[in-house]
């Protein structure tokens, strides 16, 4: 059921198989309750004790049976109405999967502000909510989260920041964190040693880099160079050169030259034959370099690194998440490069089936109001099988085991951190090739 907007899903989806969702922990125990005595049955039970047991039953069915609230908070206006009405649409596809008659979605905009997102907060624990999916960003967390304390409410957030996670709030996003971590154990165990990053100025750019420099300390490699650029700016030619050592590089390929231009042997005269047409001597100090960019500037960063004489034969580009973008199939100078990114196939199912239900193809963050939304409904199944009177809570949604959805196997920490379960894609003309799949549970799992 969905309350505050109408739910729109055509029956030709019912036939479609459903993608993996999650599934809890069956070891996981919930409340016990004793069962009545039956007549005839209660021999010297003393009369309170009867009653007690009798209310204790009573309680269990209301729990079984009573209306559970899941509020769902949103951007579905503002500039980033877009994205909150896809998350909300996949979040009404998850609806129509798993939901039971009791389960209830409150829906409430945030508007994309802090201030909007306190608002729909305080509306929907009018509802008598029992969990937030949302919002989708960090700051709008911030000014959620004092409402949800005093309310004693979980929160489990679309945003990827680490920063604002603790033991009640939930950080659900494919965090820089776990992507940093997946493609540089990869790459390690592909053989690369030297590692660079060029990334832009900012707080992702500074997140990235620390999480790059915890994963190389953790693997006993090196970090040869850092560089970071203007995000806004148009021209990043003089970061990529620096980053290549073009100088130093083009220096040396000159000095060489002069040195065996003065000897007059003909080993000499060999070896400056074989310099022409080179533009530096020896490669650049490392033999990977991560680029945690996206859309133009990524397209704009790859040829110019090959342009600062930085081969991509010699040298594997890393990327992101962000690089899981159809637009970057066909760039030459990013052909071979490795990414992290959830496991392809579930996505695709699932992106079929959105296509069909609403014409358009999703974004990337969709899946998030899928998964979110399912392990909230798994959860009230479980808890109304067993007679649970608390459903959502630190213990059953940090479960160990973890869950399994479109973006691949998640499961939450005690601190509100989430590990995944990602694969390593690599661009190739026209599409892009899983060379690693995500593990199928945490004990495959590396990270």
């Amino acid at each position: 059921m969905l309350t505050g907007l109408a739910l729109f899903l055509p029956l030709a989806l019912a036939a479609c198989a459903a993608p993996r969702v999650p599934s809890p922990d069956e070891q996981a125990q919930p409340p016990s309750f004793p069962s009545v005595p039956q007549a005839g049955e209660t021999g010297g039970v003393p009369e309170e004790s009867l009653r007690a047991l009798n209310e204790a039953e009573a309680a269990a069915e209301a729990a079984r049976t009573a209306p559970v609230k899941v509020g769902l908070l949103l951007p579905l206006s503002g500039s980033r109405a877009n994205v909150g009405q896809a998350i909300l649409n996949a979040a009404q596809l998850a609806l129509f999967d798993l939901a039971g008659d009791r389960f209830t979605l409150v829906v409430r905009d945030t508007g994309g502000t802090p201030e909007g997102a306190a608002s729909a907060a305080q509306a929907a624990l009018a509802e008598e909510v029992q969990l937030i999916l949302g919002p989708l960003f960090s700051t709008s967390v911030e000014a959620v989260k004092p409402l949800l304390a005093e309310a004693q409410l979980p929160l489990i957030t679309f945003s990827n920041n680490n920063a604002i996670a603790d033991p009640q709030t939930f950080v659900m996003g494919v965090t820089p964190s776990t992507q940093i971590d997946r493609i540089v154990d990869h790459a390690v165990a592909q053989g690369l040693r030297r590692f660079a990053v060029l990334a832009p100025e900012s707080p992702y750019g500074t997140t990235v880099v620390q999480s790059l420099q915890q994963a190389i300390f953790r693997n006993g490699v090196e970090l040869s160079r850092v560089v970071f650029f203007d995000p806004q700016a148009q021209d990043v030619s003089a970061e990529v050169r620096a980053l290549a050592d073009y100088d130093q590089r083009a220096a040396a390929l000159q000095a060489q030259k002069r040195s065996l231009s003065a000897r007059n042997d003909a080993a000499a005269q060999r070896a400056l034959a074989r310099l022409q047409g080179l533009e530096t001597l020896g490669p650049p100090s490392f033999d990977g370099i991560l680029i945690p960019s996206s859309g133009r500037q990524l397209l704009s960063v790859g040829p110019l690194l090959a342009f600062y004489d930085v081969d991509s034969s010699e040298v594997r580009f890393l990327g992101t998440a962000l690089w899981d973008d159809p637009s970057l199939r066909n760039e030459p100078s990013l052909q071979g490069a490795w990414f992290p990114a959830p496991p392809p196939a579930l996505w695709r199912t699932f992106a079929n089936r959105y296509r069909q239900a609403y014409g358009r193809t999703p974004p990337r963050v969709a899946s998030l109001g899928y998964d979110a939304v399912a392990l909230a409904a798994v959860l009230e199944q479980r808890a109304a099988r067993e007679g649970a009177f608390l459903i959502y809570t630190a213990d059953s949604i940090s479960q160990p085991v973890g869950f399994s959805g479109i973006d691949g196997i998640f499961r939450f920490l005690p601190n509100g951190q989430v590990q995944r379960g990602l694969a390593i894609l690599e661009l190739r003309p026209e599409t892009f090739v899983e060379v690693d799949p995500a593990p199928q549970s945490f004990d495959q799992a590396v990270n």
